[in-house]
């Protein structure tokens, strides 16, 4: 039995549950698809039409409470033990998708992490940098993500159990972004077992290179906060390892004013044209060293 949980914002999640809905069919499992709207303005007659599908709904929210929040009132409202998380602005790559994922049902583990991957496009200008992280990034094997398997923590596509996701579900409110590493961390200091397959879906909602890098330092505040000082947590943050050794130095300060006469320049070198990821490594640290 399955339910797969799907928070939407501002997004016509239609077409993916009209593709699940059809692979659940066909698997003859018992399942429900749940649609958390979270304060959209936007696509609601789209929306509306998955109430139209057999055990699929689609739940209205009056205001925004952000991604962690929704995702646990989906949780609360799941019938079932097994549950399949997904973002709205993906579609599963095969056909066989939700079939994969049941076939892990039986298995001793725990959480299942099916993979992304990005559709071979030249990307608009506006959003190269976000396609580019993704594609050098996120777009691994199930192989290269075994190796290490809590630094490869992605939440637009997995299962788990309920039991486990109560855990190690993150609880705070809606102002903190980039929270899939507080959860790799959960799962990595309770020594869940986390095993990676092939059963990617494809990435398709690309934000814009500036709500994405505006994004990410908002990531790496929440990081700062919630887990720079946690125990082993250099194994599964490189960010954090390289922070903590130059704090172990003494060098935030110089590395501060660096960062601050080179910020310009760097983020310049982010946002053009061909995004140089390393300098993106190094801005984030830079700018990790300047927050109290």
């Amino acid at each position: 039995m399955l339910s797969i949980l799907i928070p939407v914002y501002n997004y016509n999640a239609f077409p993916l549950v009209l593709e699940l809905h059809k692979q659940c069919v066909a698997t003859g499992i018992n399942f429900e698809i749940l649609v958390q709207d979270d304060g959209s303005i936007y696509f609601d007659n789209e929306n509306n039409k998955i109430n139209e599908f057999q055990n699929c709904h689609f739940l209205k929210s009056d205001k925004n409470v952000g991604r962690t929040t929704t995702r646990n009132k989906l949780v609360n409202t799941a019938a079932y033990d097994w549950l399949l998380f997904l973002d709205a602005d993906v579609i599963p790559v095969h056909q066989d998708f939700v079939k994969n994922y049941i076939s892990e049902f039986n298995s001793n583990y725990n959480v299942i992490f099916g993979g992304y991957q990005y559709q071979k496009i030249n990307p608009d200008l506006n959003s190269e940098f976000r396609y580019k992280y993704g594609r050098k990034r996120e777009e691994k094997s199930a192989l290269e993500r075994n190796i290490n398997p809590y630094q490869f923590i992605f939440s637009g596509n997995f299962l788990i159990q309920k039991k486990t996701f109560l855990e190690t579900s993150f609880k705070e409110d809606k102002n903190f972004y980039g929270m899939d590493i507080y959860f790799s961390y959960q799962l990595f200091i309770k020594k869940i077992k986390v095993l990676h397959i092939e059963n990617p879906i494809y990435h398709l909602g690309l934000e814009t290179n500036e709500i994405y890098f505006k994004k990410s330092l908002k990531a790496v505040e929440s990081r700062k906060k919630f887990l720079v000082n946690c125990e082993q947590i250099e194994k599964i943050s490189p960010l954090i390892k390289s922070y903590n050794k130059i704090k172990r130095y003494h060098l935030i300060p110089i590395v501060t004013v660096f960062f601050k006469i080179s910020e310009p320049i760097l983020k310049n070198r982010i946002l053009t044209q061909n995004p140089n990821l390393v300098l993106f490594d190094v801005y984030r640290l830079g700018y990790m060293c300047t927050l109290k």
